[in-house]
């Protein structure tokens, strides 16, 4: 039983360790990869749920019975795609943190932001 489901376990794992890095780490580029890692889950999640037993390519042959939806797998390419953007930008969010600040650590920019509030 677990083999039969075993996409779906690593996509609960990797889930979950995804959730447990944005949420427990403070260094702002380790919870950058933490929603990566939780963004990756979610991609095989999807293409694990459009995966049709016995199903082949949509293509005109001479007698499929059953067709793979592909429409799963083009999202998922553009979400991809769209991960990676998303990322970059964030990196470069927080490489500009890092000049303001001088560290990437969120509890130190917060002392920073209370100390700068104060004078």
């Amino acid at each position: 039983m677990i083999a039969d489901y075993f996409n779906y376990w690593v996509v609960i794992i990797l889930m979950m360790a995804g959730f447990y890095i944005v949420i427990s780490d403070s260094n702002l580029i380790k919870k950058l990869i933490g929603l990566t890692i939780f963004q990756t889950s979610v991609f095989i999640l999807f293409i694990s749920m459009s995966k049709v037993d016995g199903g082949t390519a949509p293509i005109l042959v001479d007698a499929p019975t059953r067709y793979s939806n592909p429409l799963p797998h083009v999202l998922i390419l553009t979400a991809i795609v769209v991960g990676v953007a998303t990322t970059a930008l964030g990196l470069a969010i927080v490489a500009r943190i890092y000049r303001a600040y001088g560290s990437v650590d969120e509890d130190i920019i917060h002392a920073q932001n209370e100390g700068r509030e104060e004078t």
